[in-house]
């Protein structure tokens, strides 16, 4: 192991961070049950399991955002309990989580030094914290306009800046939650790089990520967690991969092998010649260039590219979200009057959006709440909803699609990630959508949910409904789409059906692009998001 040794309070070599006997109980739910768990100083330490494991359960406790029930936390040597996050913070304990929890309205600046600012004379020094946030953020990979709002960074230069300010808290334990779920290549090797620099300097990392390839590259140990417990602990390096899964999930090494690398069954049969869902000449300042595609009923459509390409867009753009200068949308043949969102749920188009827990779920209503919200009217008559038809309706979807939770008053926000996400799907599929787009479905979910949501887009698609597939996973959007639209800068650069649909083919068309539009607009792929 690299990491770097370092003393407790003691004054002894040992564990920086230590846990025993850490139990958590939610009304109906043992989140953590006697979880002990050892942090070296200097290591990478992965933390794995499936969405309800009790991954979130633990940072949060660590982090002083829960408390314990019983059990002990020692940091540096000594018993802990911190009242806040703040508090942790304070003592060299910082999270990084998968949604970033920044203020969107600041500066780049002010949210990278938001309660540290430099001072002058009793004022901000706004010179002196403008060069400093922009030296820090170029060790990080990101030129941006410091001085500018961060809601108009990507989501990756967002996540690149919430690392950064992370590690100039002076942290001597920096926990990163899913930290490339936004990210592109470039930006990962950027990460990797920084994280190997927390590892020399004596900085303990916690690496929580379903992406297996990530933690056999940069973590030194494993912990899994399954039901709240530990399951395992040890060194990343002889752990075989499959074992690893199996551990997470539970089930046998030969069942693991069996599933493959996705849990799609393959092409999927259209129900008709005639398209359900047309786009044509899609057209948003500086997002998108004349973007048309065609969805048929009982296809999985998938949209290709890099980070920033136009795929988000598009599809916003098709559901009302992102205002349009021009272009065309109808479904099952009935073009849209109005561009709105409203409009488009009307006409049978749902959207599960990249970010659930910024435009998704509504954190402090229930999960029934959460599912019925957006059927609310269509369960309504004449103006009063009744609660036995929501329950009905709650019911079905709760169970179809095996929803984890103590019941359906129980709060959304208290759910797993993966659970919260089949949440938002029910929420669409209430309405008996004609349409459905699922931006990164599977995106921060651990291998037993995505296998389930996997599965469900098969059968959605054999229930005769369109469904546009956008995912990061290339894996994933290869084995699920039947055809796969190519984007590049916002416009749409080739087309892949049948059996051209592969990674090759797919990588080939988005660098045949970048040739082509090698004298465009060298910016067009850090293209901010309003």
């Amino acid at each position: 192991m690299t990491a770097a040794a370092a003393q407790d309070g003691a004054g002894a070599v040992g564990p920086i961070l230590r846990t025993r006997g850490l139990t958590k109980r939610f009304p109906g739910v043992l989140a953590l049950d006697g979880v002990d768990f050892d942090l070296s100083p200097g290591e990478v330490h992965a933390l794995v399991g499936e969405n309800g494991a009790g991954k979130s359960t633990l940072i949060k406790v660590l982090t002083g955002v829960h408390a314990p029930d019983s059990g002990e936390v020692r940091y540096r040597g000594a018993p802990v309990r911190f009242e806040t996050p703040l508090r942790a913070q304070q003592a060299g304990i910082s999270t990084i989580y998968q949604e970033v929890n920044l203020i969107p309205l600041l500066s780049v600046a002010r949210n990278l030094f938001l309660g540290r600012e430099p001072r002058r004379l009793g004022l901000i020094d706004f010179g002196r914290m403008h060069r400093d946030a922009a030296r820090i953020l170029h060790d990080y990979g990101v030129e941006v306009d410091v001085t500018r709002p961060l809601d108009r960074l990507s989501m990756g230069a967002r996540q690149m800046v919430a690392l950064a300010r992370a590690v100039v808290a002076d942290a001597r334990v920096v926990i990163m939650d899913e930290p490339t779920s936004s990210l592109e290549p470039r930006e990962v090797e950027t990460l990797f790089s920084v994280i190997g620099g927390l590892r020399e300097r004596g900085i303990t990392v916690v690496y929580v990520s379903h992406r297996l390839d990530e933690l056999y590259r940069i973590c030194d140990r494993v912990t899994v967690l399954r039901d709240g417990r530990v399951v395992h602990t040890g060194a990343m390096a002889g752990l075989e991969r499959l074992r690893l899964i199996s551990l997470m999930l539970g089930r046998e090494m030969a069942q693991v092998e069996r599933q493959g690398a996705t849990t799609f069954g393959g092409a999927h049969e259209q129900r008709a010649a005639e398209p359900v869902l047309v786009a044509e000449g899609l057209d948003a300042h500086r997002r998108l260039h004349g973007v048309s595609l065609a969805i048929h009923p009982g296809e999985v459509l998938g949209l290709g590219g890099l980070l920033g390409s136009g795929r988000t867009e598009t599809a916003r753009a098709i559901a009302g979200a992102l205002p349009l200068r021009s272009g065309r949308v109808a479904v099952a043949g009935v073009p849209l009057r109005r561009r709105s969102a409203a409009a488009a749920i009307r006409a049978g188009i749902s959207m599960l959006p990249e970010d659930r827990k910024g435009e998704g779920i509504v954190p402090e209503l229930s999960v029934r709440e959460n599912i019925a919200l957006a059927a609310m009217p269509r369960l309504a008559r004449f103006g009063l909803v009744s609660e036995r038809r929501i329950d009905r309706v709650v019911e079905v979807f709760v169970e179809r699609l095996r929803i984890k939770c103590a019941g359906t008053r129980q709060k959304v926000a208290e759910l797993s990630g993966g659970n919260q996400q089949k949440v938002l799907l029910a929420r669409w599929l209430a309405l008996n959508p004609k349409v459905l787009l699922l931006d990164e479905p599977t995106r921060g979910i651990d291998v037993g949910a995505k296998a389930e949501v996997q599965r469900l887009v098969d059968e959605l698609a054999a229930e005769g409904l369109g469904v546009m597939l956008i995912s990061s996973d290339l894996e994933e959007l290869i084995e699920g789409a039947d055809r796969v639209v190519v984007l590049k800068d916002g416009a749409v650069v080739g087309e892949l059906s049948g059996g051209e649909v592969s990674e090759g083919a797919l990588m080939q068309a988005i660098a045949r692009a970048g040739r082509a539009g090698a004298g465009g607009d060298a910016g067009a792929d850090r293209e901010v998001e309003p």
